[in-house]
Order: C-alpha cells, then structure tokens, then sequence
C-alpha cells in the first residue's frame, strides 16, 4: 500500500496479517512527523542494519514503521523475553527469541532460520548498543556472507525526522572492507544523541 510517509510494500517482501494495528501506525507516524524515505527492494530474504542507535526511541519509531508497512521484520530478542508474559505482544510483531548460552551460535541460528524459511527479513542494529562505539559488531555481515542474504541500511536520522532506505549490497569475502564500506555509508546521519562518527 502506498502512502505518502512510507514506500510502497513489494510483493516479496514478508508480511503481517492484521490490519488494524498498520492503520493505527500510520496514524501514529503522521502525527509524530517521522516518515520512511526510500524505496524496499523486492527480495524475500534481507537483513536490515540500522544506525545511529543512540536512544530507545529508534526502536520506538522502528518497531511503529515495520508495523505501519505491515512488514513482518523479524528482531532477536532473549528467548527468555518471550517466555514471559511479554511474549504474548511481542511474538506477533515479529521479535524471535534466541538462545545466547556460550555453546549455541546466534549466527548460525540465524543462518539455519534463513535456510528454513522462505521469506524473512531481519532487522539488526550493528552497533549492537545506544552507547558510542569504535567498532560495530560484525554478526551481521557473517549471517549475510553465510546464508547469502542482502543487506539493506537504514540511516536514522533525527533532525529531519526521517529513516531512509539505502541500496542493497553483498558480504564479500572481505569482512574488514565491508565494515569499512557500509559503516562510511552512515556519516551525516544523526541520532538523537550522537552520529556514528
């Protein structure tokens, strides 16, 4: 559908079944003035990065947008979150649990959930904290070269009050010069309290 703060959804992407709760986003973003600029690729498997992730609100406005577009995101979340009463709200928006005991490899859960599902779109912050680091996590890049999946960013960007959509691109065989690639494609975005600079 398309709307005038959010691209239209293509026909391969995942999507969610209800639809009371996409109209009631998109009510929510147009009165907040945040909009989605860019356009989603047409792929059935993706992992999204976004950054700056300098506030709790980025998940905020984050989770309200994949909602709003009806898209099923999938979000890593502790298993043990989703064992609460929690679970019950936030299963059906898209948050997975994952198992982060020392033997089990989130990648390769990831990876593994990749192979058996036939669409699925995740969203990871590679910064992996609200706090300022030197260095991003590289899981991402690894689930990427491993199941052979896009990457998709997305810059955050507070002072427009916008996320927009970057270009797709693959892992190589070179992590380091991906990290380097990807993190520069970030500069001139701002945070709510910080860039990623």
């Amino acid at each position: 559908m398309s709307d005038a703060i959010l691209p239209p959804v293509p026909p391969q992407a995942p999507r969610l079944g209800n639809r009371f709760w996409p109209w009631l986003m998109r009510g929510l973003l147009r009165l907040s003035g945040w909009r989605l600029l860019g356009e989603l690729p047409d792929v059935p498997k993706l992992i999204i990065i976004g950054a700056p992730h300098s506030s709790y609100w980025d998940g905020v406005w984050g989770l309200m947008m994949k909602i709003a577009l009806g898209l099923d995101i999938k979000i890593m979340i502790k298993r043990e979150v989703l064992d609460s009463p929690l679970g019950l709200i936030l299963k059906p928006i898209g948050m997975i649990g994952i198992n982060r005991k020392a033997a089990l490899n989130v990648v390769g859960q990831m990876v593994r959930r990749f192979a058996d599902h036939p669409r699925m779109w995740l969203g990871i912050t590679p910064e992996g904290t609200r706090k300022h680091v030197q260095h991003w996590k590289s899981g991402f890049l690894r689930i990427a070269r491993e199941a052979d999946v896009p990457i998709l960013p997305v810059f955050l960007d507070y002072p427009t009050k916008t996320f927009t959509l970057g270009t797709p691109l693959h892992a190589t065989d070179d992590p380091d010069a991906d990290m380097a690639r990807i993190r520069a494609l970030f500069s001139g975005y701002r945070g709510k309290h910080r860039n990623t600079e």
